[in-house]
């Protein structure tokens, strides 16, 4: 096919393309007019290029034929000639019968062959061909009834030149043949000419015939592809359609809505990742509304408590030597206070990236035995049995102190809060390749295995009936979990509920010589 048609081709698919991308806005309408527009376009170009295969193979066919009509007729007339004989065109009269015989058996199988015999001035002497066509159809005489080739033809044939081409042969014929000239020869010279020519007639009939059956084989291809592409898109459709509802549903606050998964294919994958983040949302959504029910239950609690107290003390109904006692209640209600603002402020910052972290080198031991050490009072009262294992006496890590120290103090706190009277209560530090584990382990209430993914996030209280944990809000451990990840670590829970409860959290094991270049590039500044 030609370079030109092909970019004719390729403008109206761009064209297209542009059409259906931009101007159509629903996607079933979309997908359907881009199959249509693929499929014209493939089958315009498939057919396209079958007629030209066929009609280069048709005429590649009938040159061949007339090749071998020519070589045919010439071949009998040099062997028949008879030497003696001076005139060619005496030798065409004489043979007349002869040779019309012959010229008759060559185009018997083709109906569109015509072959003719000419003498030296380039008129025709002898023709053959089949009753649908003759010399008189397919030629143009000169206004007697003669029919003589163009002199640049026989120019051509003087020059003992084979002439093979598809056209009208200098104006000879009315219309466009194919034909093929062969020169004859004698003694004295150029004596004349073979020509066999024919028109394109049947490969134009078969061409069309060939459209005809490939285009209606395209109409009913295409309508059985529309059929099923229109079930297969509606199929494919419905769940996004049911998406956007959901979509929209979320947008209105109904964080209860989901998309039904069918199937296991991309869509299918869409559906479940879209009710994944919706039970998140929801899961958000229902933690905000716990959240804001705890903040404000726990400031209003302590605030009721210390503008109640303050108040007893001004006006005298609470008597002087019961102050410290009430004041002592004020101060731990304040600092409970502030405790809450200071978690969210460090939400805030971590948020924002504000907080920046210091990393050094130091024991993470020394760090649990501290921990232990401040809450000894607490474990007392609980009659809890306390294991502090380590792989070392001391084990170095590369981190925040400080940061790490509020994280590990945050879990044993925990752990000491949730656990039963008597219950083990274990703190393990062990390093794996270049890994150090922090374990912090009790026995106790434990969490449910459903509440377990949600223990990390922001405003997440296990102990729903604040029977149990009357101090925090459930931001504790969201900010551990940022601090951590923050650092490049993990931190995760392991439970059974009523039984026992273990958080891990990992930490970079320290080398020294990280201090040392951490030492001279202090230096430096």
């Amino acid at each position: 096919m030609h370079l030109p048609l092909l970019l004719f081709f390729y403008n109206i698919f761009q064209k297209g393309a542009v059409f259906v991308m931009f101007k159509i806005k629903s996607v079933f309408l979309k997908y359907m007019a881009a199959f249509l527009l693929i499929n014209a376009v493939s089958f315009f170009v498939l057919s396209s290029t079958i007629s030209t295969i066929v009609n280069s193979y048709g005429s590649e066919v009938k040159s061949d034929s007339l090749s071998n009509a020519a070589n045919s007729v010439s071949a009998f007339i040099e062997s028949d000639y008879p030497p003696a004989e001076k005139s060619f065109r005496n030798y065409l009269l004489n043979r007349s019968q002869k040779l019309k015989t012959i010229l008759e058996l060559l185009v018997v199988n083709d109906d569109t062959m015509l072959i003719f015999i000419t003498d030296d001035t380039g008129q025709v002497i002898h023709f053959g061909s089949s009753e649908n066509i003759s010399i008189t159809t397919e030629a143009i005489s000169n206004g007697t009834g003669r029919y003589y080739v163009p002199t640049e033809i026989t120019d051509t044939l003087l020059a003992g030149i084979n002439v093979s081409a598809m056209d009208d042969m200098c104006g000879f014929f009315r219309f466009p043949h194919v034909y093929y000239a062969i020169p004859l020869y004698n003694d004295d010279g150029y004596i004349g000419a073979v020509f066999a020519t024919s028109s394109e007639a049947g490969t134009d009939t078969l061409i069309a015939a060939m459209d005809k059956t490939l285009i209606m084989s395209i109409l009913w291809v295409m309508l059985a592809s529309l059929i099923a592409v229109y079930f297969i898109t509606g199929r494919l459709i419905a769940p996004i359609k049911e998406t956007s509802r959901a979509a929209r549903a979320f947008a209105k606050g109904m964080f209860d809505a989901r998309v039904t998964v069918v199937g296991d294919d991309e869509i299918a994958e869409l559906a479940s990742a879209f009710n994944g983040m919706a039970s998140s949302l929801q899961n958000m959504e229902d933690m905000r509304r716990s959240f804001l029910a705890n903040v404000s239950h726990d400031l209003r609690t302590p605030m009721t408590t210390i503008s109640g107290f303050i108040d007893g003390i001004l006006d005298g109904a609470i008597p002087p030597e019961q102050h410290e006692y009430y004041l002592g209640i004020i101060a731990a209600e304040v600092r409970r206070l502030s405790r809450l603002v200071s978690q969210l402020l460090d939400i805030s910052r971590l948020e924002a990236g504000e907080r920046q972290f210091h990393p050094q080198l130091y024991d993470i031991c020394e760090q649990g035995r501290e921990i232990i050490i401040g809450n000894v009072q607490r474990l007392e009262d609980k009659n809890l049995d306390v294991q502090f294992v380590c792989d070392a006496e001391n084990m170095l890590v590369w981190a925040d102190k400080d940061a790490i120290h509020q994280i590990f103090y945050n879990i044993c706190d925990n752990a000491i809060k949730f656990s039963r009277d008597g219950g083990l209560y274990k703190i393990s530090i062990h390093q794996k390749d270049r890994t150090i584990y922090v374990s912090v382990y009790n026995e106790g209430q434990g969490i449910p295995q459903e509440d377990i993914p949600f223990v990390f996030e922001r405003f997440y209280k296990s102990d729903k009936s604040r029977g149990m944990d009357k101090t925090g809000v459930g931001l504790g451990l969201y900010i551990a979990r940022t601090i951590i990840e923050a650092q490049g670590q993990k931190i995760w829970v392991e439970s059974e509920q009523g039984e026992w409860c273990k958080f891990t959290f990992t930490l970079a094991v320290g080398r020294p010589e990280r201090q040392k270049i951490l030492s001279k590039n202090e230096l430096k500044k």
